[in-house]
């Protein structure tokens, strides 16, 4: 997981050479992030992990890497605010990995 969201991150942090008019080669970057990504996440998934938790993780985790790395790289805006967003969304993943997990140990023990 933690390498499909470092993909997703650099793909996305390489669309900003792309649509400056940079080379090639951060089209490539972008469409083998990307691609390598979501190859990445599909064997997360094959492995158990529950869809809504899986993609979860890897959005807000990706929204909040690449805000971070933006903002250090790119000298893009990162009010106060922002950040307590991020966390907004952070906790919300935790919350619904939590929940998940609780509703799986429920069925299992009615059974």
């Amino acid at each position: 997981m933690l390498l499909a969201i470092v993909l997703e991150v650099s793909a996305t942090l390489s669309l900003r050479a792309v649509s400056t008019g940079g080379s090639w080669w951060w089209l490539c970057v972008v469409v083998l992030g990307y691609g390598g990504s979501f190859w990445l996440l599909g064997v997360v998934l094959t492995r158990g992990m529950p869809v809504g938790v899986a993609y979860g993780i890897w959005s807000a985790i990706g929204v909040a890497l690449t805000a971070l790395a933006a903002a250090a790289l790119f000298a893009e805006a990162l009010s106060p605010l922002s950040l307590v967003g991020l966390g907004v969304i952070i906790a919300g993943v935790l919350l619904a990995e939590l929940g998940t997990r609780h509703a799986r140990g429920g069925s299992g023990s009615d059974a």
